[in-house]
């Protein structure tokens, strides 16, 4: 695993790789301007290439994180649950600590503290998403990603024609729903479910690779495996995407961004916070994705609930 830290502003776009399989740090850039249109072409190629890029110092606001958002795709409601967007910005999802701690009522830094891809539970999960680090504790509150497209390609190849057929199901909470009714939003979930058959192996739209599309945080079962076939694979192929090997860790700063490929990548949310008496707000925007679409040509099927779109 890399740590990306600090480095020093370029005054011309530039694009650093920082690990071995995933990330790379973007510097020369305002975000507080107009992005260029070959600008946001090269960025849009290295996000292809590197899966997440890392931004520092852009210290933007709402309406100037949505419009370099639109630079990836049409940008989509914050959350297919979650009703607690900042006034005006219907966009805007707030990863809030204090907004965590009144919906459950204990300290939490993040909904969702597993490895996993975002809101695959809805049949076009979000294509990028983007994050953006607003006020951040002095230490620990990293996040990490990995490389999908790694974590398959390092399979053994009987492996990779194993799952290559195969059907998996997504859920909010995974194996171990976390959604009680104890509370407002756990209602939601449970009156309005999002599940979908993804293809275990998704065929990325625009570079042709393969990568594992699987994760803790939202895949529930193996389609057509008993339970503890399921199990039994999913372990598997949990263990190898969060694979030291194929992740990169960021430290946030305020003014630091994310940009990653929700097509190619998960990532884990920090756990080292929830004994510490801090606050971490970071503002997340995502892009509308597209029905994903396995090596054997099949798409995903909703079984519950509607498709995340955005409004052009």
């Amino acid at each position: 695993m890399t740590l990306v830290q600090e480095t020093p502003v370029s005054t011309e776009l530039a694009v650093r790789p920082v690990a071995g399989h995933i990330g790379a740090e973007v510097t020369g850039i305002d975000l507080r301007k107009p992005v260029a249109g070959n600008d946001a072409e090269k960025l849009r190629r290295k996000l292809h290439k590197y899966k997440v890029l890392f931004f520092r110092d852009q210290h933007i606001d709402h309406t100037q994180q949505i419009a370099f958002s639109r630079h990836f795709g049409t940008v989509t409601p914050s959350h297919p649950y979650d009703d607690e967007a900042p006034e005006g910005f219907p966009e805007i999802l707030a990863v809030d600590s204090r907004k965590y701690e009144r919906r459950f009522g204990r300290k939490k830094y993040s909904y969702d503290n597993k490895w996993h891809t975002d809101v695959t539970a809805v049949v076009n999960p979000p294509a990028v998403t983007l994050l953006r680090a607003h006020e951040v504790p002095e230490r620990g509150g990293d996040t990490t990603w990995t490389n999908l497209v790694a974590a398959y390609e390092g399979l053994p190849e009987s492996l990779r024609n194993l799952v290559d057929g195969l059907r998996a199901e997504h859920r909010f909470g995974g194996r171990q729903p976390q959604w009680s009714a104890d509370s407002d939003y756990g209602r939601r979930v449970q009156a309005n479910p999002f599940v979908t058959e993804h293809p275990v192996v998704r065929v990325h739209p625009v570079t042709g690779e393969k990568a594992l599309f699987v994760q803790p945080g939202f895949t529930s079962r193996i389609v057509g495996l008993s339970p503890s076939q399921s199990n039994h694979l999913l372990d598997l192929l949990f263990e190898e995407v969060t694979a030291p090997a194929y992740t990169v860790r960021f430290r946030w700063f305020p003014g630091s961004i994310a940009v990653w490929d929700n097509r190619a990548t998960a990532h884990l949310a920090p756990t080292d916070l929830d004994h510490l008496d801090v606050t971490r707000v970071l503002y997340r925007t995502t892009i509308e994705g597209d029905v994903p679409v396995g090596p054997d040509g099949r798409e995903s099927v909703s079984i519950s609930g509607a498709a995340f779109r955005g409004e052009e």
